[in-house]
């Protein structure tokens, strides 16, 4: 196919340069005779170029007949007319200029191409060199004729080699048209497969990888908006995981609560049971006159209001822990001297220290002034000094100080005897805990008072605690200091 188009065009446009040729010629002839064609070097030079460069054969001649005989007379090329060559040219214009006076026609060997009013071409096969020629055969004046001859294989060769150069520019045009599309497409395919996978990562929940966006196209736009969903999904779930886990810490929080109310009513229950049925007993005992002697009559009331005591007494810690937990009493600051309470409250528990034959070390007789309200502070070391007296067993030693420290007052109030076990040091502030699993009542204690110590501590935003030591327990607290 390219063959045919490409022999077709050279061909039409061979044909377009004979005929601009020949008006060339055709302009020459109008200022210059043959004569003046022939001698002058410039003109001679300007054809001999036109041959040259369209690859075309120029003859410019006139015909003269002098009745028996006709003459060429060459203007152009100087032509030995004993030549070889000459002697086929010469055959060729025989037959045109015979065919142009009507003396012979030509053969078919003679294809007309084209035709005008001044010249005739012609595409025509040579039988003895098997070769095809694209004659012009064109009559500048009266006797003065010009004949041009391309060889049709000039053509052919063209072709072949316009074919070749083709072929091989396509080959290499392919080559790197392909790596271009290659480059080109791999520039292209290599975001999306990037933001392929980052999509893919997210689909697990990994939103680390991000899109680094390097130009302004859709596919940066793209990658923009990926990063910004990865973004968005990332602080959604984390939004949603907090949700979850805060939602997870309500709902322990509440079986929590749930699970404390029901130890409260059993603890309640228990901490009661054992003084109504006390009260109940003696009551009925009385109220069915068993007891004639008036000195146990008086025993059984005084077991009746001790116990009675007793409950109004724990009823009243419960209202205060209770209004403590949530807040309901709001403490009052004021600068007081911790250790004045401390000899107050150690005042008041003289007579135990005596029942218990205890022996009391204070480390600490100059003042030190705290912030606190003085009176829920005295509830405090009132509930440690009761704690120390009921445990305190060995050496019978109860040891009260304080410490300073950059900013707070550590007070500790500690006894010689058994130690708390340490898996057990936690528990001993929750309400009703203790560490008697039998909940002897040999102390009187109900599990109330370190609870109270610890809400109390809570209120101040300050701590308590408690430690074993090497010879008993120690428990402290802290207070802003005042000095």
């Amino acid at each position: 196919m390219n063959m045919f188009l490409l022999e077709g065009y050279y061909s039409f446009k061979k044909k377009l340069v004979l005929g601009d040729i020949y008006n060339q010629v055709e302009l020459l002839q109008e200022d210059y005779d043959l004569e003046s064609i022939r001698t002058n070097p410039d003109i001679y030079s300007y054809l001999e170029r036109l041959s040259a460069n369209n690859g075309v054969m120029i003859y410019v001649f006139s015909v003269s007949n002098d009745g028996f005989l006709t003459y060429y007379n060459f203007a152009y090329p100087n032509v030995d007319v004993k030549s070889v060559s000459f002697k086929i040219v010469e055959e060729q214009l025989v037959n045109y200029v015979n065919d142009y006076y009507g003396v012979r026609h030509l053969s078919r060997d003679y294809v007309p191409v084209s035709e005008t009013d001044d010249y005739q071409m012609y595409r025509v096969y040579d039988n003895r060199i098997e070769s095809k020629y694209l004659e012009l055969f064109g009559r500048l004046d009266k006797s003065t004729f010009v004949f041009l001859r391309a060889n049709y294989q000039n053509i052919r060769e063209s072709v072949m080699i316009s074919k070749d150069f083709m072929m091989y520019i396509g080959v290499i045009t392919i080559i790197i048209g392909a790596g271009v599309i290659f480059y080109v497409g791999r520039k292209f395919t290599q975001p999306i497969l990037e933001l392929s996978n980052i999509a893919d990562r997210m689909s697990h929940l990994d939103f680390d990888a991000k899109y680094n966006v390097a130009t302004n196209d859709e596919i940066g736009k793209l990658g923009t908006s990926m990063n910004m969903l990865s973004m968005q999904l990332e602080q959604t779930i984390s939004e949603l995981k907090l949700a979850n886990i805060e939602l997870q810490s309500d709902i322990e929080e509440k079986m929590q609560i749930d699970e404390m109310r029901q130890e409260f009513l059993s603890n309640v229950s228990h901490e009661l049971k054992t003084p109504i049925a006390l009260i109940q007993g003696y009551a009925e005992g009385l109220s069915d006159n068993v007891i004639d002697d008036p000195a146990d009559r008086k025993f059984y009331c005084d077991v009746i209001m001790d116990e009675a005591q007793k409950m109004n007494r724990m009823v009243r810690r419960l209202l205060d822990l209770n209004q403590l937990e949530f807040g309901v009493d709001k403490p009052n600051m004021d600068r007081f001297d911790i250790v004045e309470v401390i000899k107050s409250v150690v005042a008041s528990s003289d007579i135990l220290f005596k029942q218990k034959g205890a022996e009391l070390v204070m480390y600490e007789p100059s003042p030190v002034y705290v912030w606190a309200d003085e009176y829920l502070i005295e509830e405090v070391l009132t509930n440690y000094v009761s704690n120390a007296l009921n445990h305190v067993s060995g050496a019978n030693v109860i040891r009260i100080f304080t410490k300073k420290y950059d900013g707070y007052v550590r007070i500790s109030v500690a006894n010689t005897g058994s130690q708390i076990p340490e898996d057990e040091l936690e528990k001993i502030w929750i309400k009703f805990y203790k560490v008697d699993k039998a909940r002897t009542r040999e102390y009187g204690g109900n599990g109330i008072g370190l609870s109270i110590v610890k809400a109390i501590m809570k209120s101040f935003n300050h701590e308590c605690g408690v430690i074993n030591n090497d010879d008993g327990v120690e428990f402290w607290f802290e207070l802003d200091s005042a000095n």
